[in-house]
């Protein structure tokens, strides 16, 4: 019999809410702190820097469903649902007896699952009668993703983009300012919490941490603007639910279900996104899948990190959020994959970790490279290089499958595409790029600072 290679859903079926995970964890993650009284803080305590619906959703552990507001499901549809796609090339090329399917995606406008946030968020700070938004960006993809929602519904935006990724990879640039942003590189002299990074490492290229702070700042001391952030925080992996919940549909019409789940992880999105819709039946006892949190072996948080709590940003703006750590003032190496050089995890995701329902594994830069080159040959798209570490661990996942002789169903999220990437590609093609192994002597000394 032929081989289905993919699997669309009709625009009836792009999901009306949102999984709420928390609800039907049963050990809640605990809650973010005021960093001045140690307080659990409540919803109304993040008004001052988030939408007031985000601030509610961030908090809420009672809800296992939300409803997505009709004007940003019709958003939606200009490119979801996404594909559920076979990867048989990639079978073919790895001859394993394992299925792999993907979720693309890197169909979505801004070539990322970003978006799937950046289209709510910017939805209720608009319906709060707010006027400007700051956010921060790594690689690009957020900082695109809410360029284009800001747009969308009318907002203004100013974006913190990490300097490396703004050297590095000026076509993202180019996109924020394409859909109107103001775009800065990070650490920069517009904020107090910039120039003093800058004033102490004078050729500091920059984190997501730094950026954090720097766009933190500005919101609060802009009238009528207010903070967004793509990634780490409840409301995002809420968000981004929508990918897990279409791939359950479509695994069905694959007449399969996951044994692996694999996500890359920076802060945990697109890794809660594709996950936590099928955690629920593992929570329920009615599955026994395995969930891998896929990060780089530079920034290994999940592997290496403690669990504690921490800032969010370098200087200490945002409330302490428990989280597996390598401290907030872990300087990350200058590897591609940008959006992942963060040194936290969710809470959600960290809770999960902590009580053994989800893996995770760290990947090497040049393992990462050699699977998004062997994936773009087998299955026609460029990854990103994100999106490279997931391919990585489900070639893992495929190649045991093999040496053990056993059918496994693999599913990866492939989070969005490199076509603005190539520079890294070029690198890895010409030889250029390297591992970067951080050493445990490190991770102690900078958590011996917090």
């Amino acid at each position: 019999m032929e081989k289905r290679k993919k699997f669309m859903l009709p625009e009836a079926d792009i999901p009306t809410q949102w999984y709420n995970i928390t609800a039907e964890m049963e050990n809640k993650p605990q809650p973010m702190l005021n960093p001045q009284t140690k307080e659990p803080m409540k919803a109304e305590d993040l008004f001052p820097l988030f939408a007031e619906e985000l601030s509610r959703q961030e908090v809420n552990q009672t809800d296992a469903w939300i409803d997505i507001p009709e004007e940003v499901r019709e958003k939606y549809k200009i490119y979801r649902p996404t594909p559920l796609v076979r990867a048989t090339g990639l079978e073919k090329a790895i001859d394993t007896p394992a299925h792999i399917y993907f979720k693309n995606e890197s169909v979505s406008p801004v070539g990322s699952h970003k978006l799937n946030s950046a289209l709510p968020q910017a939805y209720y700070n608009k319906m709060d009668g707010t006027t400007n938004i700051t956010t921060e960006t790594g690689a690009g993809q957020w900082g695109t993703a809410l360029a284009f929602a800001a747009k969308t519904f009318g907002l203004e935006l100013a974006v913190y983009m990490v300097k490396i990724s703004y050297e590095q990879k000026p076509y993202r640039r180019s996109l924020m300012q394409t859909w109107g942003a103001q775009v800065i590189a990070s650490p920069s002299m517009s904020t107090k919490a910039g120039r003093q990074i800058i004033t102490d490492h004078p050729n500091y290229q920059g984190s997501l941490g730094t950026a954090i702070s720097e766009a933190i700042e500005l919101a609060m001391q802009t009238p009528n603007c207010k903070y967004t952030l793509g990634s780490v925080l409840n409301h995002v992996a809420l968000h981004q639910t929508i990918i897990g919940l279409e791939a359950e549909k479509q695994m069905e019409m694959a007449g399969e279900y996951p044994d692996v789940v694999i996500g890359c992880f920076g802060g945990g999105s697109n890794f809660s996104g594709i996950t936590f819709p099928f955690l629920r039946h593992n929570m329920q006892g009615e599955k026994n899948t395995r969930f891998v949190a896929a990060e780089p072996a530079s920034c290994p948080k999940l592997t290496r990190g403690r669990f504690q709590y921490d800032f969010g940003d370098e200087t200490g703006y945002t409330p302490l959020i428990p989280m597996f750590t390598l401290g907030h003032k872990f300087a990350p190496a200058n590897i591609h994959a940008g959006g992942l050089r963060y040194h936290g995890a969710g809470s959600i995701v960290s809770q999960l970790l902590k009580d053994g329902l989800v893996e995770a594994t760290a990947i090497k830069q040049l393992e990462t490279f050699e699977a998004g080159v062997l994936f773009a040959q087998t299955e026609g798209i460029v990854p990103a290089p994100e999106s490279t570490h997931a391919i990585a661990a489900a070639i893992r996942e495929a190649k045991q499958a093999k040496e053990e002789g056993k059918s496994k169903v693999i599913l990866f999220n492939l989070s969005g595409h490199g076509l603005i990437d190539m520079s890294a590609y070029d690198q890895y093609l010409a030889g250029d790029l390297t591992n970067h192994e951080v050493t445990d002597e490190e991770i102690s000394n900078i958590l011996a600072q917090n």
